[in-house]
């Protein structure tokens, strides 16, 4: 299954949506993705009914304000029966899938979207250990998200990783690079990486809320690094 982008244009994901408005605001700024936490017990989690009516609120928002640009919408699920997540895609109308626990190539080929697989990056990670487990789901047509690993928390920790272990990974297509970025630093990320994709949640937050100016603001920032 293919991951839709454009050639030459870095992607961007704006994850962790909790109101059709903030949805609104990052597909208006010109983002790639929206992502959706259906994670059980995640800071940003969505309980399934509100999150389905968020996204049908956006989508109506959308129609009315005449956008061109039509982000993918990403669920995010984690150790979920593979069956109850396709009905649930199907319902709720996405078009893509983050993985973000013990999903391995035998549950992710149950999955009827194209997916995402999050790889929880730890301390003293090197490339070659990063390649070993990001070059097999690249090669399964899977995408990647690249988050910091934290015993505590199932990703959006809001922390970088040693951006290192990512040099010459995060540059492959289909491998989006999350973990603590925000408008200030994005730019000497794509310097030192030159990432396909970046994602972000925390950092265009105030106060735990989206914030529409910083989400302008990191769009900005990617497209003018």
């Amino acid at each position: 299954m293919t991951i839709e982008s454009e050639p030459d244009k870095i992607q961007i994901k704006i994850c962790g949506l909790r109101g059709a408005d903030a949805a609104l605001a990052a597909a208006n700024a010109g983002t790639d993705f929206l992502g959706f936490n259906f994670v059980k017990g995640a800071r940003r989690q969505l309980q399934l009914d509100e999150g389905m009516q968020i996204i049908a609120e956006y989508r109506a928002g959308l129609s009315e304000s005449n956008n061109t640009n039509r982000p993918g919408i990403v669920g995010l699920f984690l150790n979920r029966d593979a069956d109850f997540v396709n009905d649930f895609a199907r319902k709720a109308g996405l078009d893509y899938l983050q993985l973000c626990g013990d999903e391995d190539a035998a549950y992710i080929s149950k999955i009827e979207l194209p997916t995402f697989k999050m790889v929880r990056v730890k301390d003293g990670t090197t490339p070659a250990d990063l390649d070993q487990i990001v070059s097999p789901l690249l090669s399964a047509k899977h995408g990647v998200l690249l988050d910091r690993f934290d015993k505590n928390v199932q990703g959006g920790s809001g922390k970088s990783f040693d951006w290192s272990a990512a040099e010459g990974i995060a540059n492959r297509e289909n491998v989006l690079l999350a973990g603590g970025l925000n408008p200030e630093n994005v730019q000497i990320a794509i310097a030192q990486l030159n990432p396909w994709g970046v994602d972000v949640a925390s950092g265009v937050e105030i106060g735990g809320i989206k914030d529409p100016e910083r989400i302008r603001s990191f769009i900005n920032a990617v497209r003018n690094a």
